[in-house]
């Protein structure tokens, strides 16, 4: 790997890392669905205007109905998930309960699309999914005022990132990536604008959450994507997805460093077995390596 590819893979990283601790900065003033409607459609006008300069708006017309469900699955629900979970999570649990991500779109890929999945890959899969119940174990309260349901929110949002990752495989193989990331985000800021109306905050909004929205819209969604796309292109789409495993290194720094977040056992234990199961899951390790994650954070 060049250096530049490795510079733009730790900024990358970075970046999407960072994107946990915008919600978290955002989400109380917003609330989940106006800050949602805000990342993706502030994505939509940053993409937008590359993908008028490359000529890219005939194929997102020509590929709307597959496109708007990537936009839901890819963007709307599990950026919903994410937000709504960030409002009593920390970021640096929501960047490694992301970071399963490539063992749902394995596990979604096996079931729906019959994925022939050696040994070591199923191994990886069951060792993803223990890193999971490690990870949310000492936080599965449903009482009052429990975490319960934003861990479900945060843990089941990778699940429709691996949907897409399959949907997109099988209806828009060939249709390059930034028509796929403009229309995608297109389609979510279409389809969350209604709810988003019916829930704006009536209070104002501080400069810094408004602060906090743009650098996650702009930074973390619109130039994030050039960034992939860049790495793709150059290290192929395994070496790209490679960012996983830097992802939650940089939510957990980021969390701790600004938010003052505790880093518990239970999140570097967590962290460590889901990397390695992800890690068997891609084949990046005993076996062919291949790639499979959802491009949104």
């Amino acid at each position: 790997m060049r250096r530049r590819d490795l510079l733009d893979l730790l900024l990358l990283a970075s970046v999407w890392g960072g994107s946990f601790l915008f919600m978290r900065l955002a989400v109380g003033e917003f609330g989940p669905v106006a800050l949602i409607e805000l990342r993706v459609g502030l994505a939509a006008l940053f993409l937008l205007p590359a993908a008028l300069w490359r000529g890219k708006l005939p194929i997102i017309a020509r590929h709307w109905r597959a496109i708007l469900v990537v936009g839901v699955f890819n963007a709307a629900l599990p950026f919903l998930l994410y937000a709504y979970a960030a409002q009593s999570l920390g970021a640096g649990f929501l960047s490694v309960a992301n970071a399963v991500t490539p063992v749902w779109g394995a596990v979604v890929g096996w079931l729906w699309l019959k994925d022939r999945l050696p040994w070591s890959r199923s191994l990886g899969l069951a060792i993803g999914l223990l890193g999971i119940v490690v990870l949310v174990w000492d936080k599965l309260d449903f009482q009052a005022g429990g975490t319960g349901p934003a861990v479900l929110a945060a843990v089941s949002a990778p699940i429709f990132y691996g949907i897409a990752a399959n949907w997109t495989k099988r209806f828009l193989t060939g249709v390059d990536a930034l028509s796929n990331a403009t229309g995608s985000m297109l389609a979510a800021s279409l389809v969350l604008l209604p709810l988003a109306l019916a829930t704006w905050p009536e209070a104002p909004i501080s400069a810094g959450a408004w602060g906090a929205t743009v650098l996650l819209a702009v930074v973390c969604t619109g130039a994030a994507y050039i960034i992939f796309f860049r790495l793709i292109a150059n290290v192929g789409p395994t070496g790209a997805v490679s960012v996983t495993f830097l992802v939650p290194v940089f939510g957990v720094v980021w969390g701790a460093w600004f938010l003052d977040e505790a880093i518990t056992a239970s999140i570097l234990v967590g962290a460590g077995i889901i990397l390695v199961g992800t890690a068997l899951a891609l084949g990046l390790v005993g076996g062919k390596a291949r790639a499979m994650a959802g491009q949104g954070r």
